[in-house]
This record gives structure tokens, C-alpha cells and sequence, in this order.
């Protein structure tokens, strides 16, 4: 089966560098813009974050199909650091702590990232249950940057780093999944390269 990882596409948080988790804000007219330049690849099913900006960008990526929501797929909770850039925060003693701890320990007032990834592999196996069980052969997963990292540290083969798997807004990764390795309890996937998109100008050529 192939899936493809996408991070939504650009809200005004993003511009300014802030740490965007729980807060629910849409994309902005940069965002939308830069989808509608983009062809992504046609798939059976599509699931979303429950956040307006990974909706968003599953309802202009895929227009005629139902987007299904998982909770488990939301970005971390980042607590007091939510909504905040570094400059916003520089000063803050338990911002300082944090990055001391090259970001180990939990959000204050926010997620682990114990809990945040343990959650997301969650949601993930939820998503590839339900297409094996509807002999799906593709889908799109439209999500947060953090969420794309947990789920390929958790699961990717040859494993990488967290920090490996950052992709920029509305870019990805293509993966496969054997579905019966994973019927027998074989969580893996393999990671075949970066999302593949088309210029909409090559709409002219199809």
C-alpha cells in the first residue's frame, strides 16, 4: 500500500517561526496559494489532523473526497511555549531549561514528547488498519510536520533520527506498507523518497 505523509500547508503562526500546536488557526492566503500551484498524487482515501489547517489543505488538495478525522494525528501540545516564537520567548527561564535540554523534556503545561509520538504511532496504526481493512492500495495523511517525524522515527525502515524527518509546509514523504507484514504485527514502513508534486502548470500537458 502506498501512503503519502503531507504536512499542511502555511498559516500566519508559520511565517512568524511560533510554536503552532493546539492553537486552531487556518491557513493563510500564502497557504492556499502555494496548494493551488500543486498536483498531488490521486489516492483512495484521505485523512486529516482534526486542525482547520490540515483540513484546509486536504480539502483543496482533494476536493471530491470525504476527509476522515483522527484525533490522534493533532500536532503536540506545546503549552506555555504555544503560539510563541524564540524571540517571544527569549529571557523565559523555562524556555532556556527546554532548550538546554535539546528539547527533551516535556512542554511546560503541555505534552511529553513521550506522550505526543506514543500518540501519533496511535493514530497512524488506527489509519493503516482501517485500509487494510478496506483493501485501500493509497492514502494521504494530512498532518503536522511533528506528527510526519513520530510516525517515520517510530516506524521507518532503516530508522532516523526524529529531527531527520522535517519537511517543509505542504511538502512530504511517500511510504509503503506491506499490509500482510503488518496484519502479523510487523510495524514497519520504508520510506521511498520525498513527496512528488506536480507544477499545476503540467495540468496543460495531462
Amino acid at each position: 500500500m502506498r501512503m503519502y505523509l503531507i504536512r499542511h500547508s502555511i498559516t500566519y503562526g508559520n511565517t512568524l517561526g511560533r510554536y503552532i500546536g493546539t492553537t486552531d488557526e487556518p491557513l493563510c492566503q500564502e497557504g492556499v496559494e502555494l496548494l493551488q500551484k500543486k498536483i498531488y498524487p490521486g489516492v483512495d482515501a484521505v485523512y486529516a489532523s482534526p486542525l482547520k489547517r490540515c483540513t484546509e489543505t486536504a480539502e483543496i488538495i482533494y476536493p471530491e473526497k470525504p476527509v476522515h478525522i483522527i484525533e490522534d494525528l493533532a500536532e503536540c501540545d506545546f503549552g506555555l511555549f504555544e503560539n510563541k516564537n524564540y524571540l517571544e520567548l527569549d529571557g523565559n527561564a523555562e524556555y532556556q531549561r527546554w532548550i538546554d535540554s535539546g528539547g527533551t523534556l516535556p512542554f511546560p503545561g503541555g505534552e511529553s514528547q513521550e506522550i505526543f509520538r506514543s500518540r501519533c504511532l496511535r493514530g497512524f496504526e488506527r489509519v493503516a488498519s482501517d485500509c487494510i481493512r478496506e483493501a485501500m492500495k493509497s492514502a494521504a495523511l494530512v498532518v503536522h510536520g511533528g506528527t510526519i517525524m513520530s510516525i517515520l522515527d517510530g516506524f521507518a525502515v532503516p530508522h532516523e533520527d526524529f529531527y531527520f524527518w522535517q519537511v517543509k509546509n505542504a511538502r512530504g514523504y511517500e511510504i509503503e506498507l506491506d499490509e500482510q507484514q503488518w496484519n502479523k504485527g510487523k510495524r514497519e514502513v520504508s520510506v521511498c523518497g520525498k513527496l512528488r508534486v506536480l507544477a499545476a502548470d503540467a495540468r496543460k500537458q495531462l
